[in-house]
């Protein structure tokens, strides 16, 4: 945007907001069914998974498909590889590469193993974003980047999950000039109306799909199935489809919800406009 200080800085007018170049959201958390605004013109999102309690594969999948619908490059990091066995880590890393391109980052925040690659991925000039759940290092990273405890962070739970600890977003500016911006851990990763991200994440089952036997194939029990006789051959995995076709179902049914209460909310805004001219004639 384009501003204009005033007051020692302490008051400014916007003159221009740009237009979003990318960005990142999700559904609001709760029963609302609406947009909610993570970030904005990212170049890289920085997939956060620890390799203890915290890795998931599907909800990886929620975050690969948020950064696909807005049209930022995902890089997946694995963090406290320490804590597991060489042979756990190549078996985790190997799931990400079979539902992504990008190659994962495997890093340790107590040994420092893997971190040089993390800090050279950081380019002059570029704005990073750390996605994760609670608890899987992502502020440890940036003190680690940044040489010094300057963001507090608790220890996981008794359980090993998350605890709260950053509850605002904020954009650090590193020495090298790159951008990097801190997320709070995310609970609720809702999808609405994502999908063309959900296309883009999953393009390997929209190619399969153009090879069915009829246009209107449900994946099930129909002749003709390529997506069910690619996963009758081992070619793709049942998990695999059922997070894609979950996804969708999720997001079509969001984004219905979401245009119905608009129309709702436009149909009441026209009744109560009625209303009122009806009322302003009834007094004359």
């Amino acid at each position: 945007m384009t501003v204009q200080y005033h007051n020692n800085d302490t008051a400014a007018i916007v003159h221009r907001v740009f237009p979003r170049r990318t960005f990142l959201r999700r559904k609001t958390a709760g029963e609302t069914v609406e947009y909610q605004m993570i970030a904005a013109n990212i170049d890289v999102a920085f997939i956060v998974q620890s390799c203890h309690f915290d890795f998931n594969p599907r909800r990886l999948d929620r975050y690969l498909v948020m950064a696909a619908d807005g049209h930022v490059e995902p890089v997946v990091m694995l963090t406290k590889t320490d804590l597991v066995s060489p042979e756990e880590l190549e078996l985790k890393t190997e799931t990400i590469r079979s539902i992504t391109k990008t190659e994962p980052i495997a890093l340790s925040n107590i040994t420092g193993v893997g971190f040089d690659r993390f800090r050279a991925a950081l380019a002059s000039g570029m704005t990073y974003c750390l996605l994760g759940s609670s608890g899987v290092g992502k502020t440890t990273l940036i003190n680690r980047l940044m040489g010094g405890e300057v963001f507090d962070t608790k220890a996981v739970s008794a359980t090993g999950e998350g605890t709260h600890t950053t509850s605002r977003r904020q954009l650090i500016v590193l020495g090298r000039g790159a951008m990097l911006i801190d997320t709070p851990g995310m609970r609720e990763l809702g999808v609405v109306g994502a999908g063309e991200g959900i296309d883009a994440d999953f393009e390997e089952l929209v190619r399969l799909a153009e090879s069915c036997q009829f246009a209107d194939c449900r994946h099930e029990q129909e002749p003709g199935c390529a997506i069910r006789a690619a996963i009758e051959s081992g070619e793709l995995s049942e998990d695999r489809f059922a997070s894609y076709a979950k996804l969708r179902k999720e997001s079509e049914y969001n984004e219905m919800s979401r245009l119905d209460r608009r129309k709702k909310d436009k149909a009441f805004g026209k009744s109560i406009k009625t209303w009122k001219k009806q009322h302003k004639r009834t007094r004359r």
